[in-house]
């Protein structure tokens, strides 16, 4: 009778002492969820407001479909870009998987995805340094973010026109360094195509340096661009590209440093339906790829990948210049109003642009080991290359 009783106590407190344990358990899971609750109360107070983006349906590559199976490619390369492949410059992706597929009888496959299919470039080009892709066509704006001496296309009415733009590329070492900026990032530069020449589209009209300081102007997230801007004057709003469009709409901005055929193809003057010439630098995409996956391929393979890259770019830049005549004559049959600044005007944005040549040379100028053209002042050379090119 005494062992059944103790035996009963000994069941009650082992009953107490569960219930007291899930209750003590119970109580440190509401704190814990409340802590949490907390957190993420105050997360979202240090996080700025961001605009609803609707949900869209991704963009369809039908249209430029491979008129072949590449599930027999001995090697593959996965190649991003940021905007649309009716502009010639990036459609040359396209062209590259087809021209290579044939000059290698398919043994090299490249998979080419534009319409930021991949995300932004910065996103992009973090993962192209790793080799989770292989290849890139780069916004000349955004490469300056592995490749600094990149940013000398971007500085203000040095490399402004498709004349001077080809006359740089036949320069020979001064374009071959230019391509090097990116090779110490385990990164290598083939070549270039472009997207036109940059200005202003805008929701108001701008017809003075007055006009366009009372604009929010988007621009690329690139340094030598925010320096420009600062220099001008201006205050822009840096922005992937991707988030362009809804920002334009919303009237988060109200501005677009850009070129007049992106603008048109990708429908921008759909809302901003003004666009003031400046013609100050010209917009590449500089087709980039990773060294680790190009040093695996055979070094015949190697040659033809180089030499088919060389000769895309030579014939889309041909095309390119029609295509921005083409794109200007199409916006103004949509009623789109073109305008320049005066003479005098852009005479001081040249004047004020001049101190981003001069603010941004240490980083143009930066050598790096595997350097083999080693000037002193690389920016001067190009500077006295292009004098007296229009």
């Amino acid at each position: 009778m005494e062992r059944s009783s103790v035996n009963l106590d000994r069941s009650m407190v082992l009953v107490v002492v569960i219930a007291f344990f899930l209750f003590g358990s119970l109580l440190m899971s509401c704190g814990q969820k409340e802590d949490v609750a907390e957190s993420k109360k105050e997360a979202k107070v240090e996080e700025a407001p961001k605009a609803k983006t609707p949900k869209k349906k991704g963009q369809s590559l039908d249209a430029w479909k491979a008129n072949f199976d590449p599930s027999g490619a001995k090697y593959k390369c996965i190649v991003s870009n940021v905007s649309h492949p009716v502009i010639k410059g990036v459609y040359a992706g396209f062209a590259m998987r087809d021209e290579l597929w044939k000059r290698t009888n398919g043994q090299i496959y490249i998979d080419f995805k534009p319409f930021s299919m991949l995300g932004g470039e910065v996103e992009v080009l973090n993962q192209l340094q790793m080799g989770a892709i292989q290849g890139m066509g780069v916004s000349s704006v955004a490469a300056t973010n592995l490749g600094p001496r990149f940013g000398l296309i971007n500085l203000p009415f040095l490399i402004n026109s498709f004349e001077k733009l080809d006359k740089f590329i036949g320069s020979g070492k001064l374009f071959d360094h230019y391509m090097m900026a990116m090779d110490h990032q385990g990164i290598m530069g083939l070549d270039i195509t472009g997207y036109g020449n940059y200005g202003w589209a805008t929701t108001t009209p701008v017809k003075t340096i007055a006009d366009a300081k009372k604009v929010k102007f988007r621009i690329a997230e690139a340094a030598v661009n925010k320096l420009n801007y600062e220099k001008w004057g201006f205050n822009p709003v840096v922005m992937p590209w991707p988030d362009v469009p809804v920002a334009l709409k919303q009237g988060v901005i109200d501005g677009l440093d850009h070129t007049p055929m992106v603008c048109n193809i990708t429908k921008k003057f759909e809302v901003a339906k003004y666009f003031t010439q400046l013609n100050y630098a010209q917009g590449l995409f500089i087709w980039i790829f990773n060294k680790a996956w190009f040093n695996n391929l055979p070094s015949d393979l190697q040659k033809t990948f180089i030499e088919t890259v060389h000769d895309v770019c030579a014939d889309i830049r041909k095309q390119t210049m029609q295509q921005e005549i083409d794109q200007i004559a199409a916006a103004k049959e949509n009623g789109i109003e073109f305008f320049k600044l005066s003479d005098s005007e852009m005479d001081i944005l040249r004047e004020q642009g001049n101190a981003t040549h001069e603010k941004f040379s240490a980083e143009i100028n930066q050598l790096y080991p595997g350097d083999t053209y080693r000037p002193e002042n690389y920016l001067k050379e190009v500077q006295n290359f292009m004098r007296d090119t229009k």
